[in-house]
């Protein structure tokens, strides 16, 4: 008997492994794994969640356009040229599914988001991984691996788990020399965690090649929902709309986020708060001997001197109940990804990486305690 056989790419892709939420013996744990926001969602998105539940009868829209309208109006985006997902990795399946494929390359860099690597894979194509450079996206490196090939480039920025960025003026020559044809995806997980930073909204009203993705998984605290959405031209969405569900996201997925957009002063306090405290956790774990680069997202990438010393600080972490990601799938083995928590947490992850060291944490306490809730 003939067995069935999977697309070609199928069996090549290894599964995505999400953050640990629990060890084994302890019911009390700190979480801090998963770039989660720790101060949770909105009220006001909690509140139309509940009010959704009165409605689970009822079909959602197909259209997403309250959503997209209130996206818009934020952001100063056109809605017809904004497409939900259910987080944007189902954006980037869109984009793979569309515009990538067998005997076509799609290119993301060394420290980047497994999913373009699983994306490209399911879509039949051939996922080229480019080297960074100290743990930065390198716009020329990416350019070298251009071939006539080439369908896609995705860019994290800021990156994940470097938590680097990459200047609009690299992204803008990056968008500029790509051949015609190839389309460059700037994923923005993080960018509300950076003051200013438009996403690379910009670049995609300025080049016609350029598509953004976002999420609410982040800063908004929707995680468990799964929202994410994307801003292209109007020809890529039309292209990503016709392989889109009608029914991708439920009611309850829209109504939260929608009412996630409008509670400024929530975005607000939680910016302020993780600005504060990744600042004082880089600076506390610096004065123990790990250093990490300049954070524009919502952890810290903990250098350690190698792989062993990383992972038996994990181990050592793990039996003190504290929940951290190690990066060897990365490419980081001598790396732990730390999601900068509550005041709290980040005390105690400083202090038992310093027990761990065998070093007293020398920090100035009133920088933590400035502004604290």
């Amino acid at each position: 008997m003939t067995k069935p056989v999977p697309q070609p790419g199928i069996m090549q892709i290894k599964p995505y492994v999400g953050g640990a939420s629990g060890i084994d013996g302890m019911s009390n744990v700190i979480k801090l794994s998963s770039n989660e926001n720790p101060f949770g969602p909105s009220p006001l998105a909690v509140e139309a969640f509940q009010k959704a539940g009165h409605a689970l009868h009822r079909y959602p829209n197909t259209d997403h356009a309250s959503l997209r309208a209130a996206i818009g109006k934020l952001h100063g985006l056109d809605p017809e040229r904004i497409i939900c997902g259910v987080g944007s990795d189902e954006v980037i399946t869109f984009l793979c599914q569309c515009y990538s494929g067998p005997e076509t390359e799609v290119i993301y860099t060394e420290h980047g988001f497994s999913m373009y690597k699983i994306s490209a894979l399911a879509a039949g194509a051939t996922p080229v991984m480019v080297p960074e450079r100290e743990r930065m996206v390198d716009v020329d490196e990416i350019l070298k691996a251009v071939t006539p090939r080439t369908s896609l480039v995705f860019v994290t920025n800021p990156g994940n788990p470097t938590g680097t960025m990459v200047s609009r003026a690299d992204l803008s020559r990056l968008a500029r020399e790509l051949p015609d044809g190839v389309l460059m995806v700037i994923d923005g997980a993080y960018a509300e965690y950076v003051e200013g930073f438009d996403g690379g909204a910009s670049l995609v009203e300025k080049f016609p090649n350029v598509v953004m993705t976002r999420t609410f998984s982040k800063m908004y605290g929707l995680g468990g929902l799964r929202i994410g959405w994307g801003y292209a031209s109007a020809e890529v969405i039309g292209v990503l709309n016709r392989v889109r569900g009608p029914f991708n996201l439920s009611m309850p997925q829209l109504d939260a986020a929608e009412a996630a957009l409008g509670d400024h002063e929530h975005v607000e306090r939680c910016l302020r708060e993780n600005t504060r405290l990744r600042a004082w956790l880089a600076e506390a774990l610096a004065a123990l001997g790990v250093p990490s680069d300049t954070s524009c997202a919502n952890f810290i990438l903990a250098r350690f001197a190698d792989a062993d010393e990383a992972n038996a600080c994990d181990d050592f972490l793990q039996s003190e109940g504290i929940i951290v990601r190690r990066v060897a799938g990365y490419a980081l083995p001598n790396c732990l990804r730390i999601t900068v928590g509550d005041e709290a947490s980040c005390r105690r992850v400083a202090h038992m990486i310093g027990r761990f060291k065998g070093v007293t944490p020398a920090t100035d306490d009133s920088n933590a305690e400035e502004g604290a809730s």
